[in-house]
């Protein structure tokens, strides 16, 4: 590289060589990244043949986006190998950290991405509403709002991973690339967990009050099971029937409370699931979430339940709040929805056995 009679060049000729400013090798040389081997007689940089390699590794480090304490740390692990080059340890943390936050800069892109295309695609009459609903969140959007709502729905001392196994299915996860509409729906879930209960509506359901924080854990592990069963049924598109999913869905029940499986639990029982419209919407914005454009909606909690208890009210011959039989063969997506998906709530008392 050197042109001069002792083998060193300056730093124009460093900075011509290496494509870049002199105030470039400037700035690297200030923080000793890039040491000069000499002065001149007038005070002037000098540097030696090694020094465009060493720029053009630190250019290239720069260009991946490692801040400068990182090229040194690079650096400095480079010459105590003896130049012999790999990168080593602190190299691949600094690559690694940085593709670490390069895929979160991407996913909060992607959620920007979608929140202009939901509300370029909107009709102009509905484009405050969705501002508002965007404002709300995050993007990509946090999901402790939901996490708190159900937290205060379950028993406040139902066991840890009992809990963590009812959020595991209840609170879905933000897609890495989403469509407006999945967008549109996780906004929505935000506002709906958000907003107060309405009316005089209680934060947890009567069953929790008297099952307690033991029986709640018996109860939703044993409904877990049972919407496993359902969902078989539904991606099959089965109406409604008795089975062994339904069996393990009354046996949830009769474990919480220890009480045993009759004819008349089972007809009380479908008779006094109560009704609540917000988890109804939860569990279908849930699906929307979940569901990817031109896919095909995998069973929540939600319908599960929707088509069990659909099956119950078949079997035991119970009248839904409005007086009309659930008959057999009816599906729960035709039928009014009438209990509290995944959560088996009580308007009441739970039946006796």
């Amino acid at each position: 590289m050197a042109t001069s009679y002792d083998g060193l060049c300056g730093i124009g000729e460093l900075a011509e060589r290496a494509g870049v400013t002199v105030k470039t090798v400037r700035f690297y040389s200030d923080r000793d990244l890039l040491p000069e081997a000499s002065r001149s007689a007038g005070g002037h940089r000098r540097y030696g043949p090694e020094a465009l390699d060493r720029l053009r590794l630190i250019r290239s480090l720069r260009a991946l986006g490692l801040s400068v304490p990182e090229v040194r740390r690079v650096l400095e692990e480079e010459d105590e190998s003896g130049g012999r080059g790999g990168g080593g340890g602190t190299l691949e943390a600094a690559v690694a950290g940085r593709l670490s936050e390069l895929g979160s800069e991407l996913r909060a892109m992607r959620w920007r991405e979608a929140a202009l295309r939901l509300v370029q695609e909107c009709p102009p009459g509905e484009r405050a509403g969705r501002l508002r609903l965007i404002g709300a969140l995050s993007l990509p959007p946090s999901t402790a709002p939901l996490v708190r709502f159900w937290r205060g729905w379950l028993p406040a001392r139902m066991p840890a991973p009992a809990a963590g196994a009812f959020l595991d299915v209840a609170v879905p996860q933000p897609p890495d690339d989403p469509a407006p509409g999945q967008l549109l729906a996780f906004a929505r879930l935000n506002a709906l967990t958000l907003a107060p209960c309405p009316g005089t509506a209680q934060p947890q359901p009567e069953a929790h009050r008297v099952s307690g924080a033991r029986g709640a854990a018996v109860l939703y592990a044993g409904l877990a099971e049972a919407y496993e069963l359902a969902g078989v049924h539904l991606r099959r598109n089965r109406d409604p029937r008795p089975g062994e999913a339904l069996d393990g869905f009354v046996a949830a029940y009769t474990g919480a409370f220890g009480v045993r499986d009759t004819p008349g639990f089972r007809h009380r029982l479908a008779g006094q699931l109560a009704a609540d419209p917000r988890l109804d919407t939860y569990w279908e914005l849930v699906s929307e979430v979940r569901t990817p454009p031109g896919g095909r909606p995998e069973p929540t909690p939600g319908a599960a339940h929707d088509w069990l208890l659909a099956a119950l009210a078949a079997e035991s011959g119970a009248f839904g709040g409005t007086g009309e039989a659930v008959g057999q063969g009816t599906s729960p997506r035709q039928s009014k929805r009438r209990g509290s998906p995944g959560l088996g709530a009580y308007a009441e008392r739970p039946p006796a056995p």
